[in-house]
């Protein structure tokens, strides 16, 4: 099978452009410290820009109102949109809006769309996307919150985590157990649950890693939240009861093409930092450039991101010829390896500007510590690891003799080439 990346010259062009927009009008934000009413303010004449060029929700159809690029095209935009944590929200890009509104494009209803999806492509609402739960993160069949049917309505009583952006969202993306008798991936649902609705508890965003002080009500927290006797009504089911599974896995798809496409543009970022920083740095009697180590670090990271720039585009590229399904095996690849080559890329960039690179008067350190957080969001690494080796060794069968042990393989080629070694036995050749 041949793989095709090109792009025509014309998305060429708006691609050189996202990267001289992204460098020049986003990236000066993050040395502001805004809060969230000014930074809309500031990217709201940046997002008029972006849809002027027809650059706005790429990841919807045309007739969604999108720019239906699909995945190749997209793994391209999100790479330059990566280097700046407020890029993708200037596209119409951003996480988790634009997984739920795929999720919606997919499942939801007319009319459900006109309410919800449209609002959210618009960028009036916004969405989180509850499906975490202490308990149960990486194996979603151990999902315990229950939607039960009681008449017009469902009844949500459950306990949710790290529910990104619920603490700013107009609406839940809610996944719920709605047969717990179904076989494991038809048990649970989806609902589209607005936050103020009755019972529903946003107790807090969580501190992490990437955000170490509690800051509920700020983008990007992720938040714990409790459902108590939450009714919704039957017609916020997105799609038929038991496909909460499907229409997971059709959202998680693309948006872990896109997490890794973003991370090479990090990757990049980093890169360039750690290889500025050693033209520069005189030390030891020649600059940090001249050191093996150094041109070690500089060589392995190039490789890394290379590789892991072609695996993600060859399954980008599978995607658009044969949907989610067709990619699967490449998708999880590139969700451990890109989040191992993002995380290792931006550590030799702060070890090879020292001290400085461990303080903030550089972005590096906050680099490192979101990177930390790949190895384990949309899926850890070692379940990803799971997912390949086992479509890998679906080729494979047991065999009592190795198929390729050489005294058995010589026997089957002397009866293969047997008038060939009767002819030199008799010195016929």
């Amino acid at each position: 099978m041949a793989w095709d990346f090109s792009t025509e010259p014309e998305f060429e062009e708006q691609l050189a452009w996202m990267r001289t927009f992204v460098r020049e009008e986003i990236e000066p934000l993050e040395t502001l410290d805004l809060d969230g009413a000014t930074l809309k303010r500031a990217t709201a004449p940046l997002q008029e820009e972006v849809k002027a060029r027809g650059l706005w929700a790429a990841h919807l159809p045309p007739e969604l109102g999108g720019g239906g690029f699909g995945q190749v095209k997209l793994g391209l935009m999100h790479e330059i949109l990566g280097r700046c944590a407020y890029a993708p929200s200037v596209f119409g890009n951003n996480a988790p809006d634009s997984g739920n509104a795929e999720l919606l494009a997919l499942g939801a209803n007319e009319v459900q769309k006109k309410q919800w999806m449209e609002p959210l492509l618009d960028g009036t609402l916004r969405s989180a996307f509850s499906m975490t739960e202490p308990n149960a993160g990486a194996d979603p069949t151990l999902l315990t919150t229950r939607a039960e049917r009681v008449g017009d309505e469902y009844v949500v009583n459950g306990h949710k985590w790290f529910t990104s952006n619920g603490s700013v969202a107009d609406f839940l993306i809610l996944m719920a157990v709605t047969d717990p008798d179904a076989a494991p991936r038809r048990r649970a649902s989806m609902f589209v649950v607005p936050t103020d609705t009755p019972g529903v508890e946003v107790l807090r965003d969580i501190p992490t890693m990437e955000h170490p002080e509690e800051r509920t009500g700020q983008p990007g927290g992720h938040a714990e939240v409790v459902y108590r006797d939450v009714r919704v009504p039957a017609d916020n089911l997105i799609g038929a009861e038991g496909d909460g599974f499907v229409l997971a896995q059709k959202r998680l798809g693309p948006g872990r093409i896109h997490h890794c496409m973003r991370w090479l543009g990090q990757s990049q970022r980093a890169l360039d930092m750690l290889c500025e920083r050693a033209v520069s740095r005189y030390t030891h009697g020649s600059v940090l450039s001249e050191k093996q180590m150094v041109q070690d670090w500089i060589a392995t990271s190039t490789a890394e991101m290379t590789a892991a720039r072609l695996m993600t585009l060859q399954a980008a590229w599978k995607m658009d010829q044969g949907g989610t399904e067709a990619a699967l095996t490449d998708i999880a690849m590139i969700k451990f390896f890109g989040a191992t080559v993002l995380y290792n890329v931006i550590d030799r960039a702060i070890q090879v500007h020292g001290s400085l690179g461990f303080t903030t008067d550089l972005p590096l350190e906050g680099m490192y510590r979101h990177a930390r957080a790949a190895r384990i969001y949309d899926g850890p690494d070692e379940v990803h690891k799971v997912t390949v080796a086992r479509r890998v060794l679906r080729g494979y069968e047991p065999r009592d003799v190795p198929s390729e042990h050489v005294p058995t393989r010589r026997e089957e080629a002397r009866r293969k080439f047997a008038h060939l070694l009767d002819a030199a036995a008799v010195g016929g050749y």
